[in-house]
């Protein structure tokens, strides 16, 4: 953690792949944390696993944003395919350092899938395909011709007609590689289709949209709590009083204090409900086929709360942090901007307003989230 912290700033002004960050987590052995031991992994539950998400948050959110967004790519192929299928996926993964990126994108629809005699075709493109360059496999998608259904397979990223663009450059998550993916006439193979259960088509399969929530709940509480340890770093170390607070130091000034205590609160309640969205998770993967749509339905909920509590809460932490530093907090060459940039970035994903629109039909009607790619 400390290693990416040290050249997060740097690597924030440069974008671009973060290619020996990539290959420190392929020799960590961290890519198989979320695999059973069975297969070769560490057996690590999702709360484990959204720990680390968190802690590299804390460090570098695009190492993060990649990091999470792997293990919930392995999610998927566990949770839409037969067990002959997302086994030796998982044991590859394990035995051969695999990083899994990101084309699957369900709001993309120019990719198109044709069926060939035993095989079918995918060409288009997809956008927003985070950790998609330097990695092994994609999970990506594709309408297919003439019905509209949508197919997901698991692909190699380097096979023929596989192209990966180096055209993510924006804001914040520089280094996430979110950019674009084209497909020219690619060949896949029956058995790299996620057919069986398939996608969203049983309770289980559709925990697959909130381990992605949960995912970038944990990348944004990261963030704030990386934005509050800057501030009371520049606070405590940095800062001058303003001349009209009459103290002697910046910390010592009540209203730098009351805005501390109400960073504080925000970044608590967020923790807690991080940690109780991810046990219910746990406890839903846990039942397997046998989980019910109720069963689901409490874990969304759960899930939604988290996320928009962490959204409000960053949110606000990232641009009232400079209201505790002071002016000089805000040189070029601290890019403390980042934390902001980067979470306002991926807040974007999906609007927080239809979360909220969401726990309210719950709290108001008691009715459950409706499973999409985003619910």
């Amino acid at each position: 953690m400390e290693r990416f912290a040290a050249t997060a700033v740097e690597r924030d002004e440069r974008g671009g792949t973060p290619k020996a960050e990539r290959d420190a987590l392929r020799a960590s052995g961290l890519l198989a944390l979320s695999i059973p031991r069975e297969f070769g992994g560490g057996g690590a539950d999702w709360r484990e696993t959204l720990d680390v998400v968190r802690l590299l948050a804390g460090a570098d959110s695009s190492i993060a944003h990649v990091f999470g967004f792997h293990h919930l790519m392995l999610a998927t192929v566990r949770l839409f395919a037969r067990p002959a299928q997302w086994q030796p996926w998982f044991e590859q993964t394990a035995r051969r350092r695999w990083f899994w990126g990101n084309a699957l994108n369900p709001l993309d629809d120019r990719t198109v899938c044709s069926a060939q005699t035993g095989w079918r075709e995918f060409s288009g493109q997809k956008s927003f395909c985070s950790g998609a360059l330097d990695s092994e496999m994609l999970v990506a998608s594709a309408h297919e011709e003439g019905s509209g259904a949508f197919i997901v397979a698991a692909l190699p990223t380097g096979r023929t007609g596989i192209s990966v663009a180096p055209d993510w450059n924006n804001i914040g998550q520089r280094q996430t590689d979110s950019g674009s993916v084209t497909f020219e006439k690619v060949r896949v193979e029956q058995h790299e289709v996620l057919a069986d259960p398939g996608p969203l088509s049983t309770p289980f399969a559709c925990l697959r949209p909130l381990v992605s929530q949960l995912v970038l709940t944990n990348v944004y509480l990261g963030i704030a709590e990386a934005a509050f340890n800057d501030a009371r770093h520049y606070t405590l170390n940095e800062s001058r009083p303003w001349h009209a607070a009459k103290v002697a130091h910046m910390h010592d000034d009540p209203y730098v204090l009351s805005r501390y205590g109400e960073f504080w609160v925000g970044l608590e309640g967020v923790r807690v409900l991080a940690d109780r969205a991810a046990d219910r998770l746990d406890a839903a993967w846990h039942r397997g086929s046998a989980l019910k749509e109720e069963e689901r339905g409490e874990v969304a909920v759960a899930v939604a709360t988290a996320k928009v509590a962490a959204t409000d809460t960053g949110l606000d932490i990232c641009t009232r942090m400079f209201d505790v530093a002071g002016a000089r907090a805000t040189h070029g060459g601290l890019r403390l901007d980042r934390h902001w940039r980067n979470l306002r970035t991926q807040t974007l994903h999906d609007p927080v307003a239809y979360k909220v629109r969401e726990l309210g039909e719950w709290a108001l009607k008691q009715q459950y989230p409706v499973p999409t790619f985003y619910s």
